[in-house]
């Protein structure tokens, strides 16, 4: 695995310039109240012709999608993020695995509950990585933060 990613970077380097500039992939990022104190949160990533973004389990080898919630004692967030878009899966011989990813679009959403009836604010990032045809860009982070409960 170790090695798989040292090549993955070493294939990486020479778009390096290049991808700091390139960035295929905008995030939106909302809270929705879908009834009393829970809300679904959602990270919508809109990706450029071309390139693919990988799921939360995309095989062995790349990046998968990581969403990460920075604790706070006011929301409990239940279980893991459930994907809304169309799923992709096909054998990537440069990683040789069969891969999971997205085109075009995919929304993260997960349910969080609210303690109380206060305001407060969830904050998080995601991790991902995306490719096209030709190279990965290496992984990049985003951080969010959306606003929930209060009147």
């Amino acid at each position: 695995m170790k090695k798989l990613l040292v090549a993955l970077c070493l294939f990486a380097l020479p778009v390096l310039a290049v991808a700091q500039e390139e960035n295929p992939v905008k995030w939106d990022f909302s809270a929705k109240n879908v009834g009393g104190q829970v809300y679904e949160v959602t990270a919508k990533a809109t990706i450029e012709k071309g390139w693919h973004l990988y799921a939360q389990e995309a095989g062995e080898g790349p990046i998968p999608t990581t969403i990460k919630f920075t604790k706070n004692p006011l929301v409990t967030v239940a279980g893991k993020p459930k994907e809304q878009g169309k799923l992709h899966k096909a054998f990537d011989k440069n990683f040789n695995s069969e891969l999971k990813y997205y085109e075009n679009t995919v929304s993260f959403v997960q349910k969080v509950t609210v303690k109380g009836k206060a305001a407060t604010k969830l904050k998080g990032s995601v991790e991902f990585m995306v490719c096209d045809d030709h190279q990965c860009l290496p992984p990049t982070e985003v951080p969010f933060t959306v606003n929930l409960g209060g009147k």
